[in-house]
């Protein structure tokens, strides 16, 4: 067990995790950001960013995920590339458990992230982020005027169905069953979208497309064919999984596994905050994420102050 006790342990290093880490490194705090993989979590998979207030020009994601790091290290936050095991978050002192050591922090700032659900198909890793999207609020102006595919029968697929309704020539909502499972009123709109088409009892079984996608294969489960669709981008929503498992039996978490708390980031554990993604929210966004990397610091920041008062 290293002898360090830190005042954060930030579990993650996305653009939450780093926006915590800066303002918690500003306040005089030590801060230690913990990243499994790679830096910007899954902004360093974006190919690109025009929407992050600030950027005036289109920005590649692991680059814009490079200065938050390096703005958060100018102020003396540390980062760690090992991937967290486990943590005992319960007692005074925070506990994070890596394959080597054991990290002791004052408190946690948990942004982990949530990734989308994946399609497992052949040709959807090869061309995420060159036609292949998880977010039209991030990357549907790409498509404007173009013609896109919309993967999944549920409420987030509807919802990302009708953003691209609006800039798109032509929008394929293929679902693998014949009715989707959506509030009515987001039915009735898309009924009513006219440019919009419904594929119904189709089951994706390839995106085609070498340096950007040209289209999918789908099978009709009626007809028992195969069928080739063309199209410029594919928008796969067929739902999210939030990094918690760690977090099971200690951290109130809601139905879907993301974790419970306010604006102020507070989970139910005092000193333990959660911040971005992982949080339970209506938007996620790089710049939501980074604003709740800023209010988790402050009140980590507050909850410092409470004990070294008591």
């Amino acid at each position: 067990m290293e002898q360090q006790v830190w005042d954060v342990l930030i579990v993650g290093g996305g653009p939450a995790g780093y926006a915590a880490a800066l303002y918690c490194a500003r306040a005089g705090l030590s801060a230690l950001v913990l990243e499994s993989t790679a830096i910007g979590g899954q902004l360093s998979t974006t190919e690109e960013v025009d929407n992050y207030p600030g950027i005036a020009e289109t920005v590649i994601g692991i680059e814009l995920a490079g200065q938050m790091q390096q703005g958060a290290a100018r102020f003396g936050a540390e980062t760690r590339f090992a991937q967290v095991t486990a943590l005992e978050l319960g007692g005074l002192l925070k506990k994070a458990k890596t394959a080597d050591s054991t990290l002791t922090g004052r408190t946690v700032i948990y942004a982990a992230g949530a990734g989308p659900r994946t399609l497992d198909v052949p040709g959807e890793t090869e061309l995420r982020g060159r036609g292949v999207s998880y977010c039209a609020a991030c990357d549907g102006a790409f498509f404007r005027g173009k013609t896109v595919a919309v993967l999944g029968g549920g409420n987030s697929a509807a919802a990302e169905a009708l953003t691209l309704a609006r800039l798109c020539k032509r929008v394929y909502l293929l679902h693998r069953r014949d009715t989707m499972r959506v509030e009515k009123s987001y039915l009735q709109a898309l009924e009513q979208a006219p440019n919009l088409t419904f594929c119904w009892n189709a089951r994706i079984e390839k995106i085609l497309g070498e340096q950007m996608v040209t289209g999918i294969l789908y099978r009709d489960l009626i007809m028992d064919q195969t069928q080739a669709l063309s199209c410029d981008g594919v928008f796969v929503a067929i739902g999210r999984k939030p990094s918690t498992e760690l977090l099971t039996g200690q951290v109130t978490l809601d139905t879907h596994g993301y974790i419970l708390a306010d604006e102020t980031t507070r989970t139910n554990l005092p000193g333990v905050f959660a911040a971005g993604d992982v949080r339970a929210k209506p938007l996620r966004q790089i710049v939501t994420a980074a604003a709740d990397g800023a209010v988790a610091a402050h009140f980590a920041e507050e909850y410092l102050a409470g004990l070294r008062i008591s």
